[in-house]
């Protein structure tokens, strides 16, 4: 029971801080639970039409955010600052990106596999990192998705 500062009981803070308090700590449940999202890296096709596969890796990363996931897409990172058509810069973006996968959850692969992507996959695989495969999917006409209900389709290489 509540007592305030003359020590006689008070129902009505009572209830008042106990509700206080239980807000405070679903707010630091949702705080902890936001920070501790598991990290799942996206891997899909860049190089060629970068247009289009910026746009797709987009939606993919929303895709990841709509499950409840944190997205890492070293391709959307790395090429605002190096540039792609240089092999040194390239190589370096490649590197961020295999850095980035060995602290991510799980890899998801989305769409056709590329030789960029093979090298995700297969560094994954050698950290013993998850890898689920993802058919590309038109769903409307701005969001490209893969999958129905969350089923992985099966592996999807050359």
């Amino acid at each position: 029971m509540y007592r305030n500062s003359e020590g006689y009981s008070d129902p009505t803070a009572g209830m008042a801080m106990n509700r206080i308090m239980r807000e405070y700590r679903q707010k630091q449940k949702r705080r902890f639970a936001d920070r501790n999202r598991r990290k799942i890296y996206v891997a899909s096709k860049y190089a060629g039409d970068t247009e289009k596969n910026t746009k797709a890796a987009i939606a993919y990363c929303r895709r990841v955010i709509d499950s409840g996931y944190m997205p890492v897409a070293s391709h959307l990172l790395y090429p605002q600052m190096l540039d792609d058509n240089v092999p040194e810069e390239r190589e370096l973006g490649g590197l961020f990106g295999m850095a980035l996968l060995a602290v991510c959850d799980e890899v998801w692969a989305f769409g056709k596999i590329s030789s960029g992507m093979e090298r995700e996959i297969e560094e994954a695989k050698r950290l013993r990192i998850p890898v689920r495969y993802f058919e590309e999917v038109a769903r409307s006409r701005d969001r490209m998705l893969s999958e129905t209900e969350g089923v992985p389709t099966q592996d999807l290489r050359r």
